[in-house]
């Protein structure tokens, strides 16, 4: 009996798998780096047990990705060693592999005869790549399949195309709950009389457990930005934390989850974002408090189902999802008709990274990101329009909200991010508004808007220096305001 839906399985390259590749099953680990509630772990280990080989889990590091950071690669990195911990006690082996996975993994493959390679789903465009570039590399024979272990829906199940928002795609996804959102096998321990003994070369090659502090130190990324310590990594901490949001903060996640002052929400982000916690878990676990919060539950579920995977279907079917030519057609005219409109504030990268703006509450978003990487939600979707409406045109907004994001927020380089950010500055899944100079068509936000939902002098207060650019209200403009040209 098959353990794994074989609807959340899709075959990249296809291969035979024989007992004569002694190596076995490889799950290629990448954005899913968990042991329990793994269902790309738990499709290869079904693989190895039909046919009796060994099951080795492999993690390609590469050297920099994207705007990642020391406080990225650490976070990663201490959750990956209670992987490797965890898999030792389940006698599963577990490699490191350093460099790009078209030039480690193949190699790796090849060496040990490896039968067939098991990797989870992203939607993104890197990722994406690795996986073409490792298919055409891999061995003649070897089986490469893709398993969606980040979504409860597959994101291939849940729609064949590119929907316009929330409201297209909470149907399709919540039809198909009952069948998707169930309880997940727990990953056992391996015996032999399952799954076979891995061969000489790979006990050898996996012996001596990974010296992940050489690794840290070894790193050449970017160490400016600091690593965090509200957030521990690791799937425990995950679990820990899913526990103290549901018993201290689930009862009024519905009605304060934007009010930043308030710490009403979940901060699992950073742990679903590295694939320490599972959503389909996370979901599991606050839907049984639907009893006692159960508004607080149907507004959670509704931002960690059908919100979270509508962003990953946006990048999937999206190729441009993190540039102008992705927006809408609406949209995109609309900006492209205001770009040259004149701004009253103009600010550069550096000024905005550095806080150094006319307006105290968008510095205070700014600083709350930078120091501990994260941003409130609502005050996330507010930093982004004011990028838009001091950048010198649309484009070059949309750069600069996804390189801070990415640079300083643990969540970054995550389809929720290239989301946000997009329906920020270029309307995804949104729809149009009044038009007005510089947003066109695109949905406007304010600070008059800002003072009636929160008290805003207590967020400034709360991550802004007492004096200073960073405190001056938007009343206060003088100093920074930088003249723009005029169509």
């Amino acid at each position: 009996m098959s353990l794994v839906a074989p609807a959340r399985v899709r075959t990249i390259k296809d291969g035979s798998i024989s007992a004569a590749n002694t190596g076995g099953v490889v799950y290629w680990m990448s954005r899913d780096q968990r042991v329990q509630d793994n269902w790309a772990l738990l499709y290869a280990r079904q693989l190895a047990a039909e046919k009796k080989l060994p099951l080795c889990v492999v993690f390609c590091l590469v050297p920099t990705f994207l705007e990642a950071t020391i406080r990225h690669y650490g976070f990663m990195l201490r959750g990956l060693e209670e992987v490797e911990e965890e898999l030792r006690q389940l006698h599963v082996p577990f490699c490191l592999l350093q460099g790009l996975p078209a030039q480690t993994l193949p190699a790796f493959v090849a060496q040990h005869r490896v039968a067939a390679v098991v990797t989870d789903f992203s939607p993104l465009r890197v990722p994406r790549a690795w996986k073409e570039d490792v298919s055409a590399a891999l061995p003649s024979g070897v089986l490469l399949d893709e398993v969606d272990a980040h979504n409860v829906v597959p994101v291939w199940v849940a729609s064949d195309k590119q929907e316009v928002g929330a409201r297209t795609i909470r149907k399709k996804i919540t039809e198909r709950l009952p069948e998707w959102l169930v309880e997940m096998p727990r990953f056992d321990a391996v015996d032999s009389s399952t799954i076979g003994t891995p061969p000489a070369s790979l006990a050898d090659a996996t012996r001596a457990k990974v010296d992940w502090p050489a690794v840290h130190s070894a790193l050449k990324v970017d160490r400016s930005v600091g690593e965090v310590d509200w957030c521990v990594p690791g799937s425990a901490a995950a679990h820990a934390a899913v526990g103290t949001f549901c018993a201290e903060r689930l009862r009024i996640f519905a009605d304060k989850r934007n009010d930043p002052n308030v710490e009403a929400l979940s901060d699992l982000s950073p742990y679903l974002h590295f694939g320490q916690l599972s959503a389909q878990r996370m979901a599991l676990l606050v839907k049984s408090h639907a009893r006692s919060h159960g508004e607080g539950v149907k507004a959670f579920l509704e931002e960690s189902i059908v919100r979270r995977e509508l962003s990953d279907n946006f990048c999937f079917y999206n190729a441009n999802y993190d540039q102008l030519d992705g927006a809408a057609g609406w949209a995109r005219e609309s900006l492209l008709l205001h770009a040259a409109d004149a701004r009253e504030h103009v600010y550069s990268l550096d000024e905005l990274e550095g806080a150094k703006t006319h307006e105290d509450i968008w510095n205070a978003a700014q600083t709350q990101m930078v120091r501990t990487g994260k941003m409130h939600g609502f005050m996330r979707m507010y930093w982004a329009k004011k990028i838009l409406e001091w950048s010198p045109d649309p484009a070059e907004a949309l750069r600069r909200a996804i390189f801070l994001n990415d640079k300083y927020s643990l969540d970054g380089r995550d389809p929720n991010g290239y989301v946000g950010c997009g329906w920020a500055i270029m309307g995804v899944h949104d729809m149009g508004w009044a038009e007005r100079a510089v947003f066109g068509k695109i949905r406007y936000m304010n600070y008059a808007g800002c003072k009636r939902k929160f008290d805003i002098k207590r967020y400034a207060e709360t991550w802004c220096e007492p004096s200073g650019a960073a405190m001056s209200t938007a009343a206060s403009a003088a100093p920074a305001k930088k003249k723009a040209r005029k169509k």
